[in-house]
């Protein structure tokens, strides 16, 4: 395979559009771009957790979410393609399963800490729900691959429960939401 990057600076896009993987351009404010936009965020908020010193039943799925929302991403840039299936969907599921096994039942709201991969898994979750609705917005005028945004909503179950997984590790608490007043 040749250089794929070969040349960074293109000036292609100084007037407001990109281009995609099947060489149409668009406005740089258009749905798909605010799309591929939101997807790319999330995966540097995985690449700044993952960063950090995980747990491999952690790391693990997280490594391979990175993998598959660079895959969304290209789905994304080529109008019409569907490259996420049912697998990565269940994939989830059974992570999410697993992680929330051990973790005692939740009474009250969770709120983003306890420490800072717990943090910043919560940060992850929360961009992820926004790439989540940028591609329900997206699917309202272009019809996507109905897996893509199913994908993101249980990729955001998984970083909810890998946040109080996160939020418990070296002896740390979850830090539970207190009505006003109590």
């Amino acid at each position: 395979m040749g250089h794929r990057l070969s040349k960074i600076v293109t000036r292609t896009g100084d007037a407001g559009e990109t281009g995609l993987a099947d060489g149409s351009r668009l406005p740089k404010s258009a749905p798909r771009v605010a799309a591929l936009g939101e997807v790319d965020e999330l995966n540097c908020v995985l690449g700044l957790l993952l960063a950090r010193e995980l747990p491999a039943e952690v790391c693990g799925p997280l490594t391979r979410v990175q993998h598959e929302l660079f895959d969304l991403g290209g789905e994304l840039s080529l109008p019409g393609a569907k490259v996420l299936g049912e697998a990565p969907i269940e994939a989830l599921e059974t992570a999410v399963r697993t992680l929330n096994q051990d973790l005692p039942p939740l009474k009250e709201f969770v709120l983003p800490g306890g420490n800072e991969a717990a943090a910043i898994a919560h940060l992850a979750r929360a961009v992820c729900r926004r790439a989540e609705r940028t591609l329900w917005a997206l699917n309202a005028v272009e019809p996507l691959n109905p897996c893509a945004p199913r994908y993101l909503n249980r990729l955001s179950d998984l970083l909810f429960v890998c946040a109080r997984v996160l939020a418990r590790r070296a002896g740390g608490r979850e830090v539970i939401w207190q009505r006003a007043g109590r």
